[in-house]
């Protein structure tokens, strides 16, 4: 006869959200090989968890030297930028449930730029970029008595791309990327495209003459990888083809 320790125990086993969930990741690290290699842990997790909750798992009860970036786990920060099932996403907003946990699931660094360790890539690269498109406001003249006023139909033209939090999903999704660093990538040139339709801003034609470049907005072959990576729900691609249009017409 079970006794009501035991019925009460089996009952909460039936009852736990918890599944097996295989993680699979790309690991790399420069001091021990010269080849990346992958690497399974078993972990048991609530499927609506997410994928971030998982790597925590990992770090903290199965491997330490696991690395990868981090910060907010809310989606502003954009650290956690990576390669989940194949797609750009951010670790802290995937849910488990929503990748298929039945297979593993995995998880490999983004694409083209220098992996250091890990899930870690060299950033250096793209924030250079998103610096050589002056991303701030430029203006003239003697300091304003008041703010510079703007309606809201004119703020509403680069609303979009205000957006932005410089993960590098976008960019790195970007099979042109993926083969000439030297190109801006999409994330540029969206923070570009913020500042060029903003009506307060004296700077538009200066940053449309270095998007103008031989590695600037020309190089974009319009695949859409960069609005369906980025996780902000941007219009990259819309964002993209905008200024090439200015550059045409020069009219903002």
């Amino acid at each position: 006869m079970a006794t009501p320790v035991l019925d009460k125990v089996e009952a909460e086993s039936a009852a736990s959200p918890y599944i097996t969930v295989t993680f699979r990741i790309r690991r790399f690290n420069p001091e021990v090989s010269d080849e990346a290699q992958w690497q399974d842990f078993q972990i048991d997790i609530d499927p609506k968890e997410r994928v971030l909750d998982g790597l925590h798992k990992i770090k903290w009860e199965l491997d330490g030297s696991l690395t990868f970036r981090r910060s907010c786990a809310h989606g502003i920060c954009g650290s956690d930028a990576m390669r989940i099932n194949g797609r750009n996403r951010l670790a802290c907003k995937t849910l488990i449930k929503d990748i298929n946990p039945d297979k593993p699931i995995t998880i490999e660094p983004i694409k083209g730029l220098t992996v250091q360790k890990d899930l870690i890539v060299d950033m250096e690269p793209f924030f250079q970029a998103y610096r050589d498109v002056m991303p701030f406001l430029v203006t003239s003249g003697n300091e304003p008595t008041r703010e510079r006023l703007q309606s809201a139909e004119d703020r509403e033209r680069f609303d979009d791309t205000t957006k932005c939090i410089l993960c590098a999903a976008c960019t790195s999704s970007c099979p042109v990327f993926w083969n000439d660093g030297q190109y801006f990538g999409p994330a540029a040139i969206v923070n570009a495209h913020r500042f060029i339709f903003d009506s307060r801003d004296e700077a538009a034609e200066q940053r449309l003459e270095i998007l103008n470049d031989k590695d600037g907005v020309w190089r974009c072959r319009t695949t859409f990888n960069c609005t369906d990576a980025c996780p902000r729900g941007i219009e990259v691609t819309k964002a993209i083809q905008e200024v090439k249009r200015a550059l045409i017409t020069r009219r903002f």
